[in-house]
């Protein structure tokens, strides 16, 4: 027989088993528009995301290094790889800013860094990612006057870059590169945002 000691520790296991909250369920995006650090420090900012990994996808070489990478003959892209809370943020939020953090229309080259390694590139997990990225550049399009040439294909694999690379833009705030290419560009995002607010 229980005794009134033990069914009230028995109760209160109970409660506090109840009490505790599900663990948040996360989804990742990859995509790459040019530099890592860039796209990089530009989704790290946003509510509901939870880490943005920087990194390389697309090849076919195996634990590719920067430096392969740099060579263009990998195959891979720099990209990014983003966790987030679908509960805050939506995987098609997240392509729709794709559009406005980068320009989609130049053909492996963002700003004045050119190759393979830099061109706009969504990878996609599954076939509901591929839909809504499909269907966010169709949107893209019909505000752009140039043709968006950025590849929409399925993840293979992604492997993250050399530790250096992660958090670049706030591990190094008065790198020349973070000064007069992120900074320019995260300001003119926050603007943008603005505007889109007020209407």
């Amino acid at each position: 027989m229980r005794g009134p000691l033990a069914a009230a520790l028995g109760a209160v296991l109970t409660v506090t088993l109840q009490a505790d909250p599900e663990p948040m369920k996360t989804e990742t995006a990859t995509l790459g528009g040019g530099c890592f650090w860039c796209v990089e420090a530009v989704y790290e900012r946003l509510p509901g995301i939870i880490s943005v990994v920087s990194g390389y996808a697309g090849g076919q070489t195996e634990n590719p290094t920067y430096e392969e990478i740099g060579t263009g003959k990998t195959g891979h892209a720099e990209v990014v790889q983003i966790e987030y809370d679908p509960a805050k943020i939506s995987y098609e939020k997240i392509i729709d800013l794709f559009w406005e953090a980068h320009d989609p229309t130049t053909l492996n080259r963002q700003g004045a860094d050119t190759g393979p390694q830099y061109r706009s590139i969504i990878l996609t997990e599954n076939d509901d990612q591929m839909r809504i990225a499909n269907e966010s550049k169709t949107r893209a399009q019909t505000k752009s006057k140039s043709p968006i040439v950025t590849e929409i294909v399925p993840l293979t694999k992604f492997y993250p870059a050399e530790d250096y690379h992660q958090d670049f833009y706030r591990e190094n705030p008065m790198h020349p590169y973070n000064q007069a290419v992120i900074r320019p560009k995260l300001k003119k995002l926050d603007e943008k945002a603005t505007e889109l607010n007020k209407r």
